[in-house]
């Protein structure tokens, strides 16, 4: 895959979505719970702070947020995980949040049985009130210059305005050589108000003829892009695989334009167990990274983020299709053994988990 050079570019990766608040009850539950521990987080947002955090690349953020304590809160979040915050656009708070405010999301992260659990209170964000026009990629694609680009389906389900934001970034990013990657991210309770499936599979649709590198999982090729899987093996061993190459087969015939289809692999025992795998489709062949079955989980939110984020790692490294996909779970595995939607990895350990390494303590 042809990526401009760090001498063309001064950012080696743009990402565009909103940005939340979670609140995390951590062992309790959040109906019964008196106390949380806040995080920040966001489907798109998370891929680039993982590029900086962990793999030390030069990102930013392309986002909104309401000028308040809270906005700054959020901020002070972002701070810490090192991501450019010049792209940032600050909205006037209009005193209670009519407007515009920051997004909640609450999140228990499971266990054994009970299986994780996302309650949303996001709706009027800054991010979703981001229209056509309210950036000027010009100046971050043309004059400053970006290597990648990445955002997702979340933030296209937020409002009527922000599929047009993602299609003019994308359509900027392209004209001015960046790879662009979409992570269709199918969250149910987004579309639910907003034309259901039917309607997510029309944006996505829209949007995917300007993707690159097209990323998802099971649920998200099915629901966002309307390709069924043929589900005849709960596991993600045998025939499941199979039949996820033959739908990647199918999503590239219609998308030919497709450099890169990559999707995570999940088979969950309980939400502390899960299977863990990952497929990439490059160059007409498919690569499968290394097969973790029964693998621990204390907080599975944000794995297939950390998952792109290797990924694209890989792409940005100039590294061989097969070791892309292989850091890319290898991260997103690490990613879900800490609490958070962001990774708390680093660089060392992936490439200690890549090369085959074990969980014997490392003193």
């Amino acid at each position: 895959m042809q990526v401009r050079s760090t001498s063309q570019a001064r950012w080696d990766a743009v990402s565009l979505g909103e940005i939340m608040l979670r609140l995390d009850p951590g062992d309790g539950r959040v109906r019964t719970t008196r106390q949380f521990t806040v995080w920040e987080g966001g489907g798109e947002y998370n891929v680039t702070r993982g590029l900086k955090r962990c793999f030390g690349l030069d990102t930013t953020v392309v986002t909104a947020i309401p000028e308040n304590d809270v906005g700054l809160l959020l901020l002070d979040f972002i701070y810490q995980g090192g991501v450019d915050t010049s792209n940032i656009v600050w909205v006037p708070f209009d005193g209670i949040g009519r407007d515009a405010r920051v997004g909640l999301n609450f999140t228990e992260r499971g266990f054994g049985v009970r299986g994780a659990l996302g309650v949303s209170d996001r709706a009027n964000s800054a991010a979703s009130k981001l229209k056509k026009g309210d950036i000027d990629w010009n100046r971050i694609f043309a004059q400053e210059g970006a290597r990648w680009l990445h955002t997702g389906g979340i933030f296209a389900a937020l409002s009527e305005t922000t599929p047009e934001v993602v299609l003019e970034a994308m359509q900027a990013a392209r004209a001015n050589g960046t790879v662009v990657s979409y992570d269709l991210n199918y969250r149910p309770s987004l579309w639910k108000a907003n034309g259901g499936k039917e309607r997510a599979r029309e944006v996505n649709r829209e949007i995917a003829r300007y993707v690159d590198v097209m990323i998802g999982n099971e649920e998200d090729f099915t629901a966002a892009l309307g390709f069924e899987v043929e589900d005849v093996d709960e596991t993600i061993t045998g025939l499941q695989v199979e039949n996820f190459k033959k739908m990647i087969q199918r999503v590239v015939a219609e998308f030919p334009h497709f450099r890169a289809v990559a999707t995570t692999l999940r088979d969950v025992h309980s939400a502390s167990v899960n299977d863990w795998g990952a497929i990439l489709y490059a160059d007409g062949e498919f690569y499968e990274a290394t097969h973790r079955p029964k693998l621990e989980i204390y907080d599975r939110v944000g794995g297939g983020d950390s998952f792109a984020s290797g990924l694209i790692y890989g792409f940005l490294s100039e590294m061989s299709p097969q070791q892309c996909v292989e850091y890319g779970a290898a991260h997103g595995a690490l990613a879900m053994t800490t609490p958070g939607d962001t990774t708390m990895a680093t660089l060392r350990e992936v490439e200690k988990l890549v090369g085959g390494g074990s969980a014997r303590v490392d003193r």
